[in-house]
């Protein structure tokens, strides 16, 4: 007997401790790319609800590189980084500023917290991260996060926030992603197309969803639905459910604590990952890859292994000790991702080689495994 999907909700949002609410830039601005004051009081009675039923709030929102095009008379957004930073730079003071206001009203402050890739590549500063919620948590702040455009860089971007909500999901207890644009959810065709349909829960994914979104992105924000279906790819993967919906609509986070059915629900895949497991799967990108014969593959995969040396078909990329390395079969496709014991120029040295031949090899041995499945997540 299938459950109804109204029961789901409510279930989904009765055992949800945290809210992690994204909200995008265009949901918060006017046509002119100005902030609309209205948005901002109304998310914040919204998310004085969430708070008075018990559970805690996390917003990860854009708008700042959005107000600072405003502020600064901008004709468009720029296409060059120095610009984009002084927008951010602008416009992040003005957009916490207008958050701090609407929450005043309720009794609670606007705590900033802006982040690059690099708080959640490095373990230490990871784990700060996380502290630093769990403590906002015990005062009457609500945390805003946003993406530090004003220093960051190809190499530490995130590239939008809808992934940045999607990672600090993995940071916290029994979360409930919310993902607020300016559509209603996932369609089954183009939304601007009347007869397409809004598909109100998918309870497993599929890569085929990707096809119904296109990576077009907003005039003011840097994502588009495939975005948000990547964030909900990674978030539902580790044991998190995900709501899509539009942020525009009278009481739309009311509405979802109620169990309302509204957007697109994204039911969690299996039970919930432990955190060290989130991080090393899920919270960063991987700076090489090891390139497996069948048999480790099955290994790995299938009876939960570690990755030994004889294994190794080919080594891809530059990296040290104790980075992230991504495990793919001969045909290219990830499988499992794990913390290598080995940086890049030793692990091509002792590739396809048995383990009693590795102190030969490198003159000690320092390790039996490349990746210890300890440190080791399958991802697909």
């Amino acid at each position: 007997m299938t459950v109804p999907v109204n029961l789901v909700r409510r279930e989904i949002i009765a055992t949800a401790k945290t809210l992690v609410v994204k909200i995008g830039t265009n949901v918060l601005s006017k046509d002119d790319d100005t902030l609309d004051d209205s948005r901002f009081e109304s998310l914040a009675a919204q998310i004085h609800q969430v708070r008075a039923s018990g559970k805690r709030v996390v917003l990860v929102s854009s708008g700042a590189i959005g107000a600072g095009i405003g502020l600064l008379g901008l004709d468009k957004r720029p296409d060059d980084l120095p610009h984009l930073q002084a927008s951010a730079a602008v416009g992040q003071a003005h957009l916490i500023h207008r958050y701090d206001d609407a929450f005043k009203t309720y009794g609670y402050h606007a705590a900033q917290l802006l982040l690059t890739a690099n708080d959640f590549r490095r373990r230490a500063r990871y784990l700060n991260v996380r502290n630093t919620l769990r403590t906002l948590f015990e005062y009457n702040a609500i945390p805003i996060i946003n993406e530090n455009d004003t220093v960051s860089v190809d190499e530490i971007r995130f590239g939008d926030n809808d992934r940045l909500a999607a990672l600090v999901t993995n940071l916290l207890e029994s979360p409930l992603l919310v993902i607020l644009s300016v559509v209603d959810g996932l369609y089954d065709g183009d939304p601007a197309n009347p007869s397409s349909r809004l598909i109100p829960v998918v309870e497993n994914w599929d890569e085929s969803l990707l096809k119904l979104a296109t990576a077009a992105k907003s005039a003011r924000g840097t994502g588009g639905m495939q975005s948000k279906l990547e964030a909900a790819r990674a978030a539902t993967a580790v044991g998190e459910s995900v709501i899509i919906a539009d942020g525009r609509a009278p009481d739309v986070l009311a509405r979802i604590l109620a169990g309302d059915e509204v957007g697109t629900l994204f039911l969690a895949k299996g039970e919930s990952i432990p955190a060290w497991k989130r991080w090393i799967g899920y919270s960063l990108p991987p700076r090489g890859r090891y390139v497996l014969d069948d048999g480790a593959r099955k290994a790995i995969a299938q009876r939960g292994r570690s990755l030994l040396a004889i294994g190794i078909v080919e080594i891809d990329g530059d990296f040290s000790k104790g980075e992230v390395v991504s495990l793919v079969d001969k045909s290219g496709t990830e499988f499992a991702r794990g913390l290598t014991n080995f940086g890049a120029h030793d692990a091509r040295r002792i590739a396809g080689k048995r383990t009693e031949q590795i102190a030969e090899i490198l003159g000690s041995l320092p390790y039996d495994e490349v990746i210890h499945c300890d440190n080791l997540v399958v991802t697909a």
